[in-house]
């Protein structure tokens, strides 16, 4: 984890000068990995704030609420022959979208993590 972030604070710094001044806030999952303690020490030491994640929240996965509907939706009533078809199919999906599709998903997920905290962290409706 820790060459995770170094490598990340690494990437901000040479693609977004001067974003690193003013802050990063670093939303991850609640995995082991991401909660322990040399993680979070490592994420100080790199100067991110760490945002609160509830745990097992599909609201703020962007696979389950932007990713997977959207990918649900496209695949409604195919039928496939076999995995290798639907793996195709998938991959063709990803392949289509433009950067937007994903930017798109992180945007909303900023909203939704407001959200989730003006709820105390609980679920939030749709």
């Amino acid at each position: 984890i820790k060459l995770y972030l170094r490598k990340l604070k690494k990437e901000i710094k040479a693609k977004h000068r001067g974003k690193l001044r003013a802050g990063v806030l670093l939303l991850q999952d609640n995995v082991p990995v991401h909660t322990a303690q040399v993680a979070v020490a490592e994420a100080h030491n790199c100067g991110f704030e760490l945002l609160p994640h509830p745990p097992y929240s599909p609201d703020l996965a962007p696979s389950d609420f932007y990713l997977f509907p959207k990918l649900k939706s496209h695949l409604r009533g195919r039928h496939f022959r076999n995995d290798d078809d639907v793996v195709h199919a998938v991959e063709e999906f990803l392949g289509d979208q433009d950067v937007t599709f994903f930017r798109d998903g992180i945007v909303m997920l900023e909203h939704r993590w407001t959200k989730c905290i003006a709820v105390n962290r609980d679920y939030v409706e749709k």
